[in-house]
């Protein structure tokens, strides 16, 4: 991958952008939840892709040393700063350097990468551990750390979208908040699981899916809704699930009128940390 197309693909994401990320309180929480509930003492933990140092400083509550890896120099600087503001960020080393690339001095009881974009587009979440996990057991062998998030969930949904905004018709790839109700989106069918993704499991770096879509509501469908949900961890004593989604992606489609009961058909194949256009279904009725 170039310098180039990294920063295309997000991999460059400028440090103005981070203050979203900050204010993401689903976000936040739920990976505090998970580091909370999985890292102890004495565990060694690295972060993949840092950004500002937050993941790690939540780890650093808890483990004995954090090793958190950014490629972007300028938040590698900022890292630093905002670490030297929070309590026991001594434990945290941060390093400027490719998570592709990288292998820790020592070995790792507990991985964080959160390089996660909606439906596995843009960012190199699964580029990135399946880098590290061939690098790190080429030095260090053994079993592999724990991961957070430890397994990713992908999903599509046939909905109707109100495109117009003040009366301009504009049908345009975007991003739906999860955790609240959007009175444009109409959904015409149930959410279909179309791809899972273990992190500690070898796992394809392209993602291909062919299959039915039941629809259960009359009317028309002109997109697409791909929902990420990421299982961050899981309670041993309770089996309860720490989870966090990304933003719905919805991907516009040319209008098809519908009847209950009819299956819509859609494929496509897509690799992962593609730019959003890279993903085209094919669809027919």
């Amino acid at each position: 991958m170039t310098e180039e197309s990294k920063n295309l693909l997000g991999q460059f994401i400028p440090i103005q952008y981070h203050h979203h990320m900050l204010q993401d309180v689903a976000r936040m929480q739920g990976f505090k939840n998970a580091i909370d509930l999985i890292i102890k003492p004495t565990d060694v933990v690295l972060e993949l892709g840092g950004g500002t140092g937050v993941l790690s400083y939540f780890a650093a509550q808890h483990a004995k040393k954090v090793y958190c890896v950014e490629y972007n120099p300028e938040l590698v600087a900022e890292a630093k700063r905002l670490h030297k503001l929070n309590p026991n960020c001594e434990k945290i080393e941060v390093i400027c350097g490719d998570a592709m690339q990288y292998v820790p001095p020592e070995k790792i009881d507990v991985v964080v990468c959160e390089m996660l974009h909606s439906a596995m587009l843009r960012e190199i979440q699964l580029e990135g551990i399946d880098a590290f996990k061939r690098n790190y057991q080429a030095k260090w062998g053994g079993n592999l750390p724990i991961f957070i998030p430890g397994a990713t969930l992908l999903g599509v949904q046939p909905i109707y979208q109100d495109f117009k905004f003040e009366g301009y018709y504009a049908p345009v790839i975007m991003f739906q908040n999860p955790y609240s109700l959007d009175g444009r989106t109409t959904e015409m069918g149930d959410v279909v699981v179309y791809h899972q993704i273990v992190y500690d499991q070898p796992y394809d770096l392209s993602i291909q899916w062919s299959g039915k879509l039941t629809v259960n509501t009359p009317g028309k469908i002109n997109a697409l809704r791909f929902i990420t949900k990421n299982i961050l961890a899981v309670n041993p004593q309770t089996q309860q699930i720490v989870d966090w989604s990304n933003g719905h992606l919805i991907l516009p489609l040319d209008e098809i009128e519908v009847t209950p009961g009819k299956e819509i058909l859609v494929s496509f194949e897509y690799d992962s940390g593609a730019p959003l256009t890279a993903l085209r279904p094919v669809i027919t009725v």
